[in-house]
């Protein structure tokens, strides 16, 4: 149903309601009617009320009603429709729910053996996980080597405590020369093998790091800046490692997002490294000067302290190290896997037939807020 304002022309859809006013300019609304084109005015009018025909006048072809729809001819009384324009028959209330008719199922499928098919899963995450662990050294390798170095390094230290203390009971009791062999020959042999081990671990923990690093430039489609033949060299030669490694690790925790969470623990880990290598320094010239130009008990007592002091650091290195190990294997959330599953329909209350007496009609206004339901025109 129609209505046509009387002050702005505006044709309001009003579906089965009549209405007084008009949405837009607040004008009255004409009573519904069939609306002709009024060229004078420019806009849709009310037809004029309709003249007394003369009897027995046969009508213009041009005047004579349209046919309806159907073909049958229109009753008597319904009004007729300008050029241009249609009847079109809206159902009130909201439009009815469109019903999905779903074909036959079939009949059940049987197999005589246990079907193969199914819904298959490909982790590609897991696939490079597993190429960088097998390219570097594995996990447990690593912790073991940093737990065993960790060790070696404090039994260093405590040989080196053990031999200043053995000093300063000779300096009022003399030892047997067997308990003072003992005592150095421990001290040689624990330092020794500190060393030896801590060098297999720098080795193993330079391949986690290339490794590490190649993986994480290849999951963003990158390759590695620095080659491993540039890495293997600057982490290796004394003095200089100090200054490059961490910045490689620093990178890699640049490249997998984690440097937030991880910077604190690698600068921390730089500044006792660097300290150990300091003190290490110091305690090989006072070993070079007490055995070449100094040999006496006091700078023999100075440089066991300063050694015992530097096993002390290079422990406390590698647990930092360990540390930030742990920080990078530790943290699986950057590399996360999703599966994909099939949900079926929500059930939530059964379908009813359009038109039904049970399904309320929503309380819509006529007019949207915004829009102007004008009629439709061919």
């Amino acid at each position: 149903m129609i209505q046509v304002c009387s002050q702005c022309g505006t044709r309001w859809n009003v579906r089965d309601r009549q209405r007084s006013w008009c949405p837009r300019c607040g004008g009255t609304l004409l009573a519904p009617s069939a609306p002709q084109w009024s060229p004078q005015q420019g806009r849709p009018a009310l037809p004029p009320p309709p003249a007394a025909a003369p009897p027995q006048a046969a009508p213009r072809p041009s005047q004579q009603p349209a046919p309806s729809p159907a073909g049958r001819p229109p009753q008597a009384g319904t009004p007729r429709l300008a050029p241009g324009y249609r009847w079109v028959a809206l159902r009130p209330g909201a439009p009815p729910r469109r019903r999905i008719r779903r074909g036959p199922l079939g009949p059940t499928p049987r197999y005589p053996v246990i079907p193969r098919w199914g819904l298959q899963q490909h982790f590609d995450v897991a696939a490079e996980e597993g190429d960088r662990e097998h390219d570097g050294p594995p996990p447990a390798t690593v912790r073991t080597m940093l737990v065993v170095t960790m060790v070696a390094l404090g039994v260093a230290a405590f040989a080196h405590v053990l031999r200043y203390v053995l000093m300063l009971i000779n300096r009022s009791v003399l030892l047997h020369p067997l308990i003072a062999d003992a005592a150095v020959a421990f001290g040689v042999v624990a330092s020794l093998v500190a060393l030896v081990i801590l060098g297999v671990t720098v080795v193993i923990m330079i391949r986690w790091l290339i490794a590490r690093r190649a993986a994480a430039y290849s999951q963003h489609g990158q390759t590695d800046p620095h080659s491993a033949r540039q890495v293997w060299l600057l982490s290796l030669i004394p003095g200089i490692n100090v200054l490059f490694t961490p910045v490689y690790v620093l990178e890699l925790a640049t490249v997998e997002g984690s440097l937030t969470r991880l910077r604190r623990p690698i600068v921390v880990w730089w500044i006792v490294w660097a300290l150990s290598a300091v003190v290490a320094l110091w305690s090989i010239i006072g070993t070079v000067v007490v055995t070449f130009f100094a040999n006496s008990t006091q700078h023999l007592a100075d440089n066991n302290v300063t050694v015992a002091i530097g096993y002390l650091l290079a422990l406390a290195a590698v647990l930092l190290a360990w540390r930030v190990y742990l920080g990078f294997e530790g943290a699986p959330a950057e590399h996360r896997s999703h599966r994909w599953v099939v949900v079926g329909a929500e059930s939530g209350r059964p379908e009813q037939p359009a038109g039904s007496a049970d399904e309320p009609e929503p309380a819509v206004p006529v007019e949207s807020q915004g829009q102007n339901p004008a009629a439709l025109a061919v």
